[in-house]
């Protein structure tokens, strides 16, 4: 890993490397079994939820189901929650996070630690694909 790189920007690269790993993988192969998950699409799907449980707690909104979409469906959607979460770690004042992070109740660091906790979640979903 290139310790140059900020929270965000290794965020940031995980989530395209493994969005464009699920776009290349064949219907077959995501709908095929995948321990312990059902499915490759399903463990996708999960990382998703987890990244759009983040976003959600970070906003101060409940969390919410994501729908479940088609296999072929599953990179998009990841890609979605993934741009949501950076999205709303953005710089301060520049998306939804207001100029403080103590103003939505997260340190800094603690912001930095649940951006580092998404990439890995990515990085883990990417080497089991």
């Amino acid at each position: 890993m290139d310790e140059s790189r900020t929270p965000r920007e290794r965020l940031q690269a995980d989530l395209q490397r493994t969005v464009d790993r699920l776009r290349t993988l064949g219907l077959t192969r995501l709908s095929a079994s995948f321990a312990p998950e059902p499915t490759r699409a399903d463990a996708a799907r999960a990382v998703a939820q987890r990244l759009a449980d983040v976003t959600a707690d970070l906003e101060g909104r409940p969390r919410r189901p994501l729908p479940v979409l088609g296999v072929q469906a599953t990179g998009d959607q990841l890609a979605v929650t993934g741009h949501d979460l950076l999205a709303v770690t953005a710089k301060p004042g520049s998306v939804v996070v207001p100029g403080d992070c103590a103003a939505i109740g997260v340190s800094a660091a603690a912001l930095d630690g649940l951006i580092v906790e998404a990439a890995d979640l990515l990085l883990d979903l990417r080497r089991r694909l």
